[in-house]
């Protein structure tokens, strides 16, 4: 039985359209059932309707509170009944409730090694700081931000010459491949949280997640 996959999107949707790639294959084990964005403007939603996915649009516009749009959002959610939801570049800062209405379903993905550079502009930062290395990391969503336990990560060099763009299609390549295998890993069971730990196959992961050089 597949998983019930939703994504949560604000703009372009590569990272949705890797997943919902992906979910044909027949051990993948997941399917999106539902697209959801903040912007009705924006072009993940076209990628869902394409691929004959559901869709709805709750613009945060039309709230008072981050707390009452996120317990609308909880309902839009909801009707879809997801096993595994999906933060694909979705640009909103999630309240407690939110969080621990989907704890241990949520993930998310971040363009950078985490703990490392948490927030905005993470390649522009990586290369002010003459970092060699940099990249991108799934994790589980906690209450704090960009600071849940970290399932995968992957890296890429920082050449001398890199502005921060060529950083970004350098990590987006490498995000398109290992998103969806987190989520996979979700649908499959073999991925959970537990006290505020990744376990993957029922081993504990490193704080730099699964196949790190600790």
């Amino acid at each position: 039985m597949s998983s019930r996959i939703v994504v949560l999107i604000s703009g372009g949707g590569t990272n949705l359209q890797a997943i919902i790639d992906a979910c044909k294959s027949p051990e993948y084990l997941g399917e999106v059932v539902g697209v959801i964005s903040n912007k009705a403007d924006a072009y993940g939603l076209t990628r869902a309707q394409n691929a004959d996915i559901p869709v709805s649009t709750l613009s945060h516009k039309d709230f008072d509170s981050r707390e009452a749009y996120d317990l609308s959002l909880i309902d839009t959610i909801d009707q879809y009944k997801p096993d595994v939801v999906v933060l694909a570049g979705f640009m909103r800062i999630l309240t407690p409730a939110f969080v621990q209405h989907y704890l241990g379903r949520l993930l998310n993905i971040h363009p950078s090694l985490l703990p490392k550079y948490q927030g905005l502009n993470t390649h522009q930062r990586a290369i002010d700081a003459g970092d060699k290395e940099h990249g991108v990391s799934v994790h589980f969503v906690t209450e704090e931000l960009d600071g849940g336990p970290v399932i995968l990560q992957a890296k890429v060099p920082v050449f001398e010459q890199d502005t921060a763009d060529d950083l970004a299609i350098r990590v987006h390549q490498q995000e398109h491949r290992i998103y969806p295998l987190v989520v996979k890993w979700l649908c499959q069971g073999r991925l959970s949280m537990r006290n505020e730990q990744a376990i993957l196959d029922e081993h504990v992961l490193p704080q730099s997640g699964y196949a790190s050089e600790e």
